[in-house]
């Protein structure tokens, strides 16, 4: 008898959850003290969302219940039940504790119980590594259906009471750059009449030996930071040099993996750093305008929400047949990810 013909991991359903209402630059002017005609030069993002109220400081969502919503939005947009998904795996930097994981936050509720869940700590290639971890499960073939979550919250960081006129150029960027935001994407191995296919997925650490490009503290309870006071540490001067270079590196990788030639790819997702820097990468790279998929000066950089923001932008767009590549770039510790999909 011969044996069943393993089916690829699709994506089937898709969805997202922005907080709140739009944050313009002339309100992040106003609350954190700075010039609006710079945020839109150095920065270029126009608008953001954030989980928290930036006139009070107070928590409006929390990272469960915005990733809730963005996997409520892609159970829907699936043909599948919350009670058929076999396990879930999330992405975040920016958890709500450090204990109980966020993702069973999530998981409860959705009412999903006795499956199992997992997360993982990246920054902006978590969505990518999660994807990965997921295309495995699927392809071993151990479960046949899964959700896959990618969320931020990286307003928790902000703390209105500083006087922001006192800070550096260097440490502002870290507070006009980022936006809060969740994904969500339903993968399967079932045989479906439409959706994303992953053709290839990369998830490579390129940065041993190499300074980090960004860091995020946690102090804990007392205070003690051995890494100097800054919650949040960005070298924006390394990133802008290196994160295209690399993007370059990914997308030949990746072209070579499939034996793709450029002309023959419908849309590529360039990494989402911010509206000038993803810009730059896109004219580094030499891409057409109208092939990109190209959200962070709306959306602002959102962390691990975002290649889940580009993918159902991506799924309105692409026809049958058609091909596309992701890139994304986490500056952390430098690592490469990336995707190579098609549509059913």
């Amino acid at each position: 008898m011969m044996g069943q013909i393993q089916q690829p991991a699709t994506i089937v359903g898709l969805g997202s959850f922005l907080p709140g209402n739009p944050i313009e630059n002339r309100d992040l002017a106003r609350v954190f003290q700075m010039n609006e005609e710079w945020i839109d030069h150095f920065i270029g993002n126009k608008t953001r969302h954030f989980a928290i109220d930036i006139n009070s400081g107070q928590a409006v969502y929390t990272l469960a219940e915005i990733c809730t919503k963005a996997a409520q939005q892609a159970i829907k947009n699936s043909s599948y039940s919350v009670e058929e998904i076999e396990f879930i795996v999330m992405a975040t930097a920016t958890p709500d504790h450090l204990m109980p994981a966020t993702v069973n936050l999530v998981s409860e509720k959705l009412g999903l119980n006795l499956i199992p869940t997992y997360q993982l700590q990246s920054g902006c290639a978590g969505a990518i590594q999660a994807l990965d971890v997921a295309r495995q499960f699927l392809l071993s073939g151990s479960y046949t259906k899964g959700l896959v979550i990618g969320g931020d919250v990286c307003a928790k960081y902000i703390d209105l009471n500083q006087d922001f006129s006192q800070f550096s150029s260097s440490e502002l960027v870290n507070y006009v750059l980022f936006g809060d935001g969740a994904g969500a994407a339903i993968m399967t191995t079932d045989v479906h009449p439409s959706g994303l296919v992953l053709k290839s997925i990369l998830n490579q650490l390129t940065g041993i030996h190499q300074a980090p490009g960004q860091m995020i503290n946690w102090f804990g309870s007392s205070k003690v930071n051995t890494e100097g006071s800054q919650t949040i540490k960005e070298d924006y001067k390394a990133i802008e040099k290196r994160v295209p270079e690399m993007s370059q590196e990914i997308l030949e990788y990746l072209l070579d993996e499939m034996q793709w030639d450029l002309d023959s790819i419908d849309f590529i997702l360039p990494p989402q750093l911010s509206g000038n820097m993803t810009q730059r990468i896109i004219e580094f790279l030499n891409l057409p305008q109208e092939k990109t998929i190209n959200c962070v000066a709306e959306t602002g950089n959102n962390g691990n929400a975002l290649p889940f923001l580009q993918l159902q932008r991506l799924d309105s767009l692409m026809k049958s047949g058609q091909r596309a590549l992701g890139i994304t770039v986490e500056s952390s510790k430098w690592i490469k990810g990336g995707l190579a999909l098609s549509k059913i």
